[in-house]
């Protein structure tokens, strides 16, 4: 049912049965006029005769205020029927709304906010097309994060910009109509009406909800269904909020908050991890331990603003080189861990010098001597036990800082040959 109309009133059975009732009281009072006045009237004379007139126009004028009054009083009746029908659409939505509310508070994520929002659409606004927009996490431009019966003439883009959009530059609902006069958003391609709906959040603007149509007095109907997607757009924005809450708390309890890489924590997790996927598929796994080389002396010439963006930019060179399955975590102070699952020890120790080049490189951006020291492990073919592998890296490391620092060394292959790891 959408929002805002009432469903159908049968009022056809109560007005029937009340005329037939109307009209049966008629005929017995006129049985009785005929029965009780007519009659006497006939054989009366004289001033009785008067009387009996009298009560008879008495009657008549009886009769005919009942008939004048019943078209009233059917009407009074309809007319509350029809506002106990619209009272009972209105308690039925506001459910919805409650019930909506109480699921999106145990959404896990967008995907479940998401069908949430879907299935609430489609029962409250029939016939209308939704669409959500949310800001990513630099908050430059908003995606497109899911639709609903979008009206095919309309089309919508896969991102905007804030300053494209009226609805988002004033904080207030806008409509895009194509009327002559009408100000339309940047962003606003399609043919269809769309009403845009910014959804605000602990003073924050979190995202746009899109109600679009295509019907031909779009205007109106978007005007009537305004509320109820106003409600709507406010109880998702709370969900967002909360979603956008919970990633920001899940992302600092992982990652380290000065280079974004993973923290200590979660490389351990991901070691062992990793380790037993290793030893169960027999493929090898290496790390790669990295210290940027004279970084106290680094931070007392330039300060710790600049130590913290050589920091920054190291991370970033580092994972910028890496592959999806890699792991590249902050181990500790200037000190970086990569863990390189199926790769060799050649093979990392490749990617150690593609590592190191790229933070060399950061010296021409910073205007400081920036180099790092690594060094490279790798199981089976350093050690067979995952409890050596990092001290192994880290004693390498440091032999390269012995070497004169700005090296890659190798931890030194184990004295008998061995097995690659089985497969179980």
């Amino acid at each position: 049912m959408a929002a805002g109309s009432a469903p159908p009133i049968d009022v056809d059975p109560l007005e029937q049965s009340i005329r037939r009732r109307v009209v049966l009281a008629t005929i017995a009072i006129l049985l009785m006029i005929a029965a009780h006045i007519v009659g006497p009237l006939v054989r009366t004379e004289g001033s009785k005769a008067v009387d009996l007139l009298t009560e008879f126009g008495s009657a008549i004028t009886a009769l005919f205020l009942l008939l004048l009054g019943t078209p009233k009083i059917l009407r009074a009746l309809r007319e509350r029927r029809e506002d106990a029908a619209i009272a009972h659409a209105e308690r039925m939505q506001v459910n919805h709304l409650f019930r909506m509310t109480e699921l999106l508070q145990s959404a896990n994520g967008y995907g479940d906010a998401n069908a949430v929002l879907g299935s609430t659409i489609d029962s409250l606004l029939q016939g209308f097309g939704g669409a959500l927009y949310v800001f990513n996490n630099s908050r430059d431009r908003l995606e497109l994060s899911a639709t609903w019966n979008w009206p095919e003439t309309d089309t919508l883009r896969p991102m905007l910009m804030p300053s494209q959009c009226w609805a988002l530059k004033r904080g207030k609902a806008h409509l895009n109509a194509d009327t002559q006069g009408a100000l339309r958003c940047d962003h606003h391609i399609g043919a269809a009406t769309v009403l845009e709906l910014p959804m605000t959040a602990h003073g924050e603007i979190r995202g746009m909800l899109k109600i679009g149509t295509a019907l031909p007095d779009a205007a109106a109907q978007l005007a009537r269904i305004q509320p109820i997607a106003t409600a709507i757009a406010d109880a998702m924005s709370l969900a967002i909020s909360n979603i956008a809450l919970r990633e920001t708390l899940r992302t600092q309890a992982l990652r380290d908050p000065l280079t974004g890489l993973y923290n200590r924590r979660y490389m351990e997790d991901a070691l062992t991890r990793l380790s037993a996927l290793a030893e169960r598929t027999g493929t090898p796994l290496s790390a790669i331990m990295i210290d940027l080389d004279h970084f106290k002396k680094l931070n007392d010439a330039f300060g710790h603003a600049v130590g913290d963006t050589v920091l920054r930019e190291a991370a970033a060179q580092i994972v910028g080189a890496l592959r999806v399955s890699d792991v590249a975590c902050r181990y500790g102070g200037e000190e970086l861990l990569v863990i390189l699952p199926e790769c060799s020890l050649t093979e990392a120790k490749t990617k150690a010098e593609v590592l190191r080049e790229r933070i060399e490189a950061l010296s021409s951006v910073q205007g400081a001597t920036i180099s790092a020291s690594l060094g490279v492990a790798s199981l089976p073919e350093n050690t067979r036990t995952i409890a050596d592998l990092l001290p192994m890296a880290d004693a390498a490391m440091y032999q390269a800082k012995e070497a004169g620092r700005n090296r890659v060394v190798a931890a030194p292959a184990q004295e008998s040959p061995m097995l690659p790891l089985a497969a179980e």
